[in-house]
């Protein structure tokens, strides 16, 4: 038959976010928003949270201090965590190109280890709307609706908690 062979994408890898990588975090986050959310945020909304999170002086001093995780394809970055104070899953971002290769379960399982190996009992994270079932996939049950500014423009999340070392997904 002949024809190409259909090659697999790069395993994806982790690593410590290094003092450089601010901008291209800040570029992985700005892509993710303006690409993935535009089925729950308005075109003002996406526009005022990209322009909030691709800000790199204030990325930068945001991420300072906490636990940050780049998930890398192929050795470029494809997506990033942030954990604060070992119990908020403060920022996840998978760039466009990759969403639903699994890199962001990469990522959110990766510090959920390490929350627990550190003897968190809980995380909690304020998903998007576009996050929400990504979540709740994981284990994340909604606790409240909570609405943020960003640039003049208010938008809508939601508080979410994981009992961390429970069993995941149905009891059988």
């Amino acid at each position: 038959m002949g024809g190409e062979a259909v090659s697999a994408p790069p395993a994806a890898a982790l690593r410590p976010a290094l003092p450089g990588d601010t901008p291209v975090l800040a570029a992985i986050a700005e892509a993710a928003i303006l690409g993935l959310t535009g089925e729950d945020y308005d075109q003002d909304q996406q526009e005022a949270w990209a322009a909030a999170a691709s800000d790199e002086e204030a990325l930068a001093a945001r991420l300072e201090g906490q636990l940050v995780l780049v998930a890398t394809r192929g050795g470029d970055p494809a997506g990033f965590v942030a954990l604060k104070d070992n119990q908020l899953v403060d920022m996840l971002y998978v760039h466009p190109d990759v969403a639903g290769e699994g890199i962001g379960a990469l990522l959110c399982e990766a510090v959920e280890k390490l929350a627990a190996a550190r003897g968190a009992k809980s995380l909690t994270v304020d998903a998007s709307d576009t996050a929400l079932g990504f979540f709740q996939q994981r284990g994340y049950v909604p606790m409240r609706r909570n609405t943020v500014q960003r640039g003049g423009v208010w938008l809508a999340n939601t508080t979410m908690e994981k009992t961390l070392g429970a069993p995941e997904g149905p009891v059988h």
